[in-house]
């Protein structure tokens, strides 16, 4: 891989340098719980109109239609975070099902769905996980019966992020009672203002709820709401989760992060000396921006390889381990160096950035263990990218 910049990639920068100075009046936030606000829908539609946002999306489908480049990908990071702007929209619709749609969609699919999904305007949830498959998921049991045009849909699903927002699902449901368990399930797309479903929010330890159980009773979902074959859900299933677990570990995200915890510790003093300058606190910061630039590289060799037609291996099995422990230890960073603040919760007046550290503390410990668990991670990488033997079942009596 060459990292190196050429002219090209130079000039490359400087436009984009222009592009966030010139805007810098229009960034915007979305607010933790709810959609996007309509400042950041804007952000989002200029950053994709200019090539900062769904870069490498087919215009076709609402992207900007250019060739992957991962020095270019490395630069408008980069200069985001230098410039303090939000980076593009990342959740379940636009980093897991776009690209799941992009390789196995159909062509009115992908016109139905990719482009209001990438400007923000529909927001997804995902329908995997139920109360009796979770590390197990294919044994779900969110079953359809059909007529001439219809899947009828009866089940639960549970800890569904968003399905209190989102105006659709992907979900898998089980189609074919009588086959072996992996190959009975299909990839539905369910509008959720459809008749017959619940949402019930689950409250969290962070005070919010996040997270929601939904139930189907009789839901009609039309049989061209499928994404790839009939029975053959396992397998789109597992393209999701590949996109999943490098949303949970992006590098970007950590390296914002850092950033915002170096101007925390330039701003936080103990007895008149600032904690940037406490060579405890600056050790612990330099060991996890060591951690960070090492999952950027390890990005950028996913980059490679998928720019080459090849699969990550080894590489893509880490991200989500890595990256989910890492900005759980960031947050825990930024509690200690906010000290007994850091203890605070909610409507206290001392509050520090409306509680953000406080409340990513304990949402980013769940996602250790949300979209597969430390332990299963761990596993993933022991057997299939290791090659090691599969952990020993016990046996029943």
């Amino acid at each position: 891989m060459n990292l190196s910049y050429d002219a090209e990639h130079e000039v490359f920068r400087t436009q984009l340098r222009a592009f966030l100075d010139a805007h810098r009046g229009q960034f915007a936030t979305t607010t933790a719980e709810g959609r996007p606000s309509p400042q950041m829908l804007a952000w989002q539609r200029l950053l994709i109109e200019n090539g900062y946002a769904a870069r490498t999306v087919p215009r076709a489908y609402g992207g900007f239609g250019a060739d992957p480049d991962i020095l270019c990908a490395q630069i408008i990071s980069e200069e985001l975070i230098r410039a303090g702007a939000p980076f593009p929209l990342a959740n379940q619709g636009i980093s897991m099902l776009v690209p799941t749609l992009l390789e196995l969609g159909r062509e009115d699919q992908k016109r139905a769905y990719i482009p209001p999904t990438l400007r923000g305007e529909m927001i997804w949830c995902q329908g995997y996980s139920e109360p009796g498959a979770g590390s197990d998921l294919a044994s779900l049991s969110t079953r359809a019966r059909e007529d001439a045009t219809h899947f009828i849909i009866n089940g639960q699903k549970i800890w569904t992020s968003t399905a209190h927002l989102a105006d659709m699902m992907f979900c898998l449901v089980r189609t074919e009672s009588d086959a072996p368990k992996h190959q009975g399930i299909s990839y539905l797309l369910i509008d959720m203002t459809s008749p017959g479903i619940e949402v019930r929010p689950l409250r969290t330890m962070t005070g919010h709820s996040e997270f929601n159980e939904v139930f189907f009773t009789d839901v009609r979902v039309p049989k061209s709401n499928i994404v790839g074959e009939r029975g053959q859900g396992w397998f789109v299933a597992n393209a999701t989760l590949k996109h999943e677990r490098g949303m949970l570990g992006d590098p970007n995200m950590a390296e914002a992060r850092i950033q915002s915890i170096i101007t925390l510790m330039r701003d936080e003093q103990v007895d008149g000396r600032r904690l940037i300058d406490n060579p405890l606190y600056r050790d612990r910061l330099m060991r996890l921006q060591a951690q960070a630039l090492a999952l950027r590289c390890n990005a950028m060799r996913l980059l490679t390889a998928a720019a080459a037609g090849e699969d990550g291996g080894l590489a893509r099995l880490v991200v989500k381990l890595e990256g989910c422990e890492l900005n759980h230890q960031l947050d825990g960073l930024a509690i200690d160096v906010l000290g007994e603040l850091g203890a605070l919760y909610e409507g206290s007046a001392h509050l520090r950035a409306g509680g953000r550290w406080q409340r990513s503390f304990m949402f980013d410990l769940g996602l250790i263990i949300g979209g597969g668990t430390a332990q299963i991670q761990k596993n993933i990488i022991a057997e299939r990218g290791l090659g090691l033997p599969r952990e020993p079942r016990s046996v029943r009596s």
